[in-house]
């Protein structure tokens, strides 16, 4: 029985409360639930993040770090862009989610494929003359596993808005506002193709990256064609093809362009606004439209022209880029055309000779200012939310670490006299997250949580290791007779009748295993654990004969580090290596070079598909972080728990506040 309680104590009490209502007279009532903020710099490394805050540079990241935390955030094995972000989507690991590297390849048929997402065509066709007309459709697949954290917000009523996170191409279905990031295709279908026009050629050439097309001005006038999707209504599947003309004024350094209809004066060195491109496959019938830039190199003495890669047009896109499906509509509406591309700094251009390093940071500062003005328009929108989450993404670090790290490493085999000219282009980007924060931190109350990270961090990458060189040279690798080291491409060429282990992807290494592999020759019982076992050992202990060091820090063993459904289709070993060493470009495409070692020669001079402890990421937070080893996977289930939700099962992480909220 409660006791009675007496007058004086029953004025006291309508005292405190009259008290506490004068006190919070007109404050805002306490959120049912909370209002996060996640921004994601790729790449970010704390080496480096400490070291510009030690001169000042990173303002912003102080006064957030002051208020909360800042720790090391572990990222995957291995540290692979698309490997990380879909750690950091599901909770899972690569067992669980699917994706090892961004090359993967078929046991069945040992052809590479990469990973993240598969295009598949119609199947039937109507034929009608030269034409041709669907009778199925097509459809593209995200790869990806797992269920993305935010469908599960979504599921639960939370407003969330997911701004360009890597791997999730086509974006998942759900009602919450995403656009997809890293991953998302040109409207050829790759990860980025330019066209560079040049009086400096005799003949096109095609390389990995671009066109590098011959033209000649005659009569002040230039011509051109750019490059669309395949018409697959014509028989034959010839590619469409957009011709465009400018008038050329050596004498001013201009140019006047007519391209499908519109034109626009360029200066030298000057980047037109974005222009839209109508690819017409079937006259009256169907169009695929796409948005592309023009950047006028020079005029004079040598006419050059370079164009970016022709993105997905945002407000007609030709494949879904966005959930709702016409949220890309409406954020070009709001802000005019926007790269669609997954990784829209052209690396590729500033590595096959299209670009010099001037011409990059002109292209990727664009890129940045870009992606500043969309934060801008995501925040104005957050901040009018009562609650809710929006995560907003940043490339810009990662891009530029791996292309100017020769510019501040001197001990780079890519340093040199261009390089000095930009050496402090890091710092200054760095500096714009910095700006980028500050704006963000404008537009959040103080009872907002802030989280900033980055996926992994970064190293120098001055030696390449050639893996399928080491495996050859050991007896575990054989070739075809008759067949030459350098004539290898894809794994075509290797004997696999005498084939242990092959490599193919940045960091895989697996064992040509019976049952799985097509011819595969090691059995799966103890043959597989004494090879394993020996490959470890071997792995570990290899010694650059020039630089004297070691090469592999870790060779994981996948059936020890990977956990769920996938593990089996994995790699068998993830080569983690030291800082400075990575795994070559040729082994990720199953080529066999002529050494085993060799300089990075590359302006592509820093890297982090290296061993996971050597490239931590970074996480700051608003809040005190409770959990004492912070990684990749436990971001998902950080985020759910803040809104009240139970992570999945599968989840291999744990909320980094205690308590969830």
């Amino acid at each position: 029985m409660t006791p009675r309680r007496s007058a004086t104590t029953l004025a006291l009490a309508a005292l405190a409360g009259l008290l506490l209502a004068a006190a919070t007279a007109g404050a805002a009532p306490p959120r049912e639930r909370p209002k996060v903020l996640c921004i994601g710099f790729d790449g970010m490394d704390p080496q480096l993040l400490d070291h510009f805050r030690a001169d000042g540079s990173m303002p912003n990241f102080d006064a957030l770090i002051a208020r909360g935390d800042y720790r090391n955030l572990g990222t995957a094995i291995p540290p692979q862009s698309p490997v990380a972000w879909s750690n950091f989507i599901t909770g899972m690991d690569p067992g669980g989610h699917g994706i090892f590297d961004f090359i993967h390849r078929n046991p069945a048929t040992l052809t590479p494929y990469l990973s993240a997402a598969q295009a598949m065509e119609p199947q039937r066709w109507w034929k009608v003359g030269p034409w041709k007309f669907p009778r199925d459709e097509g459809h593209v697949e995200n790869l990806r596993d797992g269920v993305a954290f935010w469908q599960l917000l979504d599921r639960a009523g939370v407003e969330a808005t997911v701004f360009k996170v890597p791997a999730n191409f086509p974006p998942v279905e759900c009602e919450a506002h995403t656009l997809s990031g890293m991953g998302t295709p040109d409207i050829l279908g790759t990860y980025g193709i330019y066209s560079y026009f040049t009086e400096d050629l005799a003949e096109e050439v095609e390389l990995s990256g671009g066109r590098h097309v011959p033209v000649a001005v005659r009569d002040g006038r230039v011509w051109g064609e750019l490059v669309g999707p395949v018409n697959s209504y014509r028989a034959g599947d010839p590619e469409a093809r957009l011709p465009f003309e400018a008038v050329v004024d050596r004498e001013h350094g201009s140019a006047l362009f007519d391209v499908d209809g519109e034109r626009f004066l360029l200066e030298q060195g000057e980047w037109s606004d974005w222009v839209t491109l109508r690819f017409r496959l079937v006259p009256a019938l169907k169009s695929v439209r796409g948005v592309c830039r023009f950047y006028l190199k020079e005029v004079s003495p040598t006419f050059k022209l370079y164009v970016t890669p022709v993105n997905l047009d945002p407000a007609a896109p030709e494949m879904p880029i966005s959930t709702p499906a016409d949220w890309s509509r409406e954020l070009a509406a709001a802000l005019g055309p926007f790269y669609t591309q997954g990784l829209p700094d052209d690396t590729k251009a500033l590595e096959e000779g299209a670009f010099d390093d001037d011409d990059y940071v002109s292209q990727s500062t664009l890129v940045f200012e870009e992606r500043e003005q969309q934060l801008r328009h995501e925040l104005d929108r957050f901040a009018a939310q009562k609650d809710g989450f929006l995560f907003f993404y940043f490339n810009s670090p990662d891009q530029t670490c791996h292309t100017f790290w020769r510019n501040m490493d001197h001990e780079s085999p890519r340093h040199d006299t261009e390089a000095e000219r930009h050496e402090q282009r890091i710092r200054d980007v760095y500096r714009n997250c910095d700006r980028a924060l500050g704006l963000a931190l404008e537009h959040v109350d103080d009872e907002t949580l802030v989280l900033v990270l980055s996926d992994h961090g970064f190293a120098p990458y001055h030696r390449s290791f050639h893996v399928n060189r080491w495996l050859l040279d050991r007896g575990y690798l054989a070739l075809q007779p008759g067949v030459e080291a350098r004539d290898v491409t894809y794994l075509s060429g290797i004997d696999w009748n005498r084939t242990r282990a092959y490599a193919i992807g940045i960091n895989g290494l697996y064992l040509n295993l019976r049952g799985r592999e097509e011819g595969g020759i090691v059995d799966p019982g103890a043959e597989r654990e004494a090879l394993l076992q020996e490959l470890v050992a071997a792995l570990e202990s290899t010694t650059d004969p020039v630089t004297g060091q070691l090469a592999v820090k870790y060779a994981y063993r996948t059936d020890e580090v990977y956990h769920g459904p996938h593990a089996a289709e994995a790699p068998d070993i993830v080569l983690g290596y030291h800082r400075g060493f990575r795994g070559s470009n040729e082994s990720a495409l199953g080529e066999v070079p002529d050494a085993t070692f060799a300089d990075n020669m590359m302006k592509w001079s820093g890297d982090h598909c290296m061993a996971a402890d050597e490239v931590p990421g970074i996480i700051i937070s608003s809040r005190r972080i409770d959990k004492t080893d912070p990684s990749l996977l436990d971001l998902a289930p950080t985020f759910l728990s803040l809104f009240g939700i139970a992570p999945l099962p599968e989840m291999v992480g744990s909320p980094l506040f205690a308590g969830g909220r």
